[in-house]
């Protein structure tokens, strides 16, 4: 629990604070890059711009909008990105690694020194037990192979997926937990399928010799954390890295941490004087105040991908935002308020409405399933329009509704 504190955030700052820094502001309060560059190359260094400021970007398979997730993260802040660039970020020399962080996620490589504890511990799978201990010879072999003829894609492994990922058969599963263990890296991906390669072979040697202690470890993925939602609770911090069982030593590093300079206790107060303690870091005390007279961005209405960084954490959205993020792709059709994989539309310092969408692709179409408007203004309307047509000038579809 943070210690008593006389800095007090209302819920607009730090809302617009948790906007700012999640790069969906006017860029120079944001410091991040408000375009992709023209040149493949400064756009690539844009993209990686935006994942370092989160430490991750999570990755997920569903494409029925058009793009995957992490695509999507992007192309709502780098308007001139293309989808194609987006999913090839992670390959050969590329300043990235793949593995848990918030969730399966494409995580900066400076950050690869402070997973050694979950390494060390996914040693025995978080989901199929010790896989490695009871499979010797299937893991002996398996790293025989990618070290005889080098990165091999899941895909290549022997054996057939069944219906689903708890399905898998054994050489994927011992594959993926050699990943885990951090034996196996992930090279790269090509039509978002994996290819697993010896670590020494994906990771530098100067990586791979540092590692931090748990306790070092902490500290920095708090402080990553933290830098990436501007205001937020321990809980909304651990999560972030999905830190459990550890509440004594993440306590002890957020004391480490003040006692650094490194952040300060803030309250979040509600409109009902309600307090919420939570935690900020001092650069970003000055910014608030730029924010307070700040307008937000310059254009009318963005589109967000459910699982961007700004909406995973539910619980959080709904006291910044007074807007319930429901997430409806595992119920059944009968089930569903709002859609599949429904959108949410970012307008200002406001969310606004929710769109489910389908790429057509055969028929050059992006179609409008659903929309489900917050408020009824006609600035509300123009800003949704323009989150839609600029996704779908983004996925080189029509728009239809």
């Amino acid at each position: 629990m943070p210690p008593a504190s006389t800095i007090a955030l209302s819920t607009r700052a730090a809302r617009r604070l948790a906007i700012a820094r999640a790069g969906l502001w006017r860029p120079e309060p944001t410091g991040l890059p408000s375009r992709a560059r023209r040149r493949p190359a400064d756009a690539e260094a844009d993209a990686h711009a935006i994942i370092d400021r989160f430490g991750y970007l999570q990755l997920d398979t569903v494409a029925v909008s058009g793009a995957r997730s992490h695509a999507i993260v992007l192309l709502s802040r780098l308007p001139g990105l293309t989808i194609d660039q987006a999913e090839a970020l992670l390959r050969p020399g590329a300043p990235l690694f793949e593995y848990w962080g918030h969730e399966v996620s494409w995580i900066p490589l400076d950050l690869y020194p402070a997973f050694a504890f979950r390494r060390r511990e996914f040693q025995t799978h978080p989901w199929w037990g010790d896989l490695l201990g009871e499979h010797p010879k299937v893991a002996r072999d398996i790293v025989k192979r990618i070290a005889d003829e080098g990165p091999l894609r899941s895909a290549d492994l022997e054996g057939s997926s069944g219906a689903g990922w708890w399905n898998l058969k054994l050489t994927k599963k011992v594959a993926t937990a050699l990943w885990s263990a951090g034996e196996l890296a992930i090279s790269e991906r090509r039509a978002f399928l994996r290819a697993f390669d010896l670590s020494e072979r994906v990771i530098p040697a100067a990586t791979r010799a540092r590692a931090l202690s748990e306790d070092e470890a902490l500290r920095v993925l708090l402080l990553r954390a933290l830098a990436g939602h501007g205001w937020a609770t321990t809980s909304t911090l651990a999560a972030t890295w999905r830190l459990r069982n550890r509440r004594p030593a993440i306590q002890r590093a957020l004391a480490e941490l003040v006692e650094a300079g490194e952040i300060v206790a803030a309250s979040l107060v509600s409109d009902e004087g309600g307090r919420r303690p939570g935690w900020i870091r001092p650069a970003d005390l000055e910014l608030l105040a730029r924010l307070e007279r700040a307008r937000p961005r310059a254009d009318r209405g963005v589109l967000l991908s459910p699982f961007d960084p700004l909406l995973w954490d539910r619980a959080r959205v709904r006291e910044l935002f007074g807007f319930d993020q429901i997430l409806e792709i595992f119920k059944p059709p009968s089930q569903r308020v709002y859609g599949y994989y429904c959108m949410p539309v970012l307008a200002a310092d406001r969310l606004i409405a929710r769109v489910d969408l389908k790429a057509e692709r055969r028929g050059g179409h992006l179609k409008v399933l659903a929309l489900h408007r917050e408020g009824r203004g006609a600035d509300e309307r123009r800003a949704i329009d323009h989150a839609l047509t600029s996704y779908a000038d983004a996925l080189g579809l029509a728009l239809r509704r």
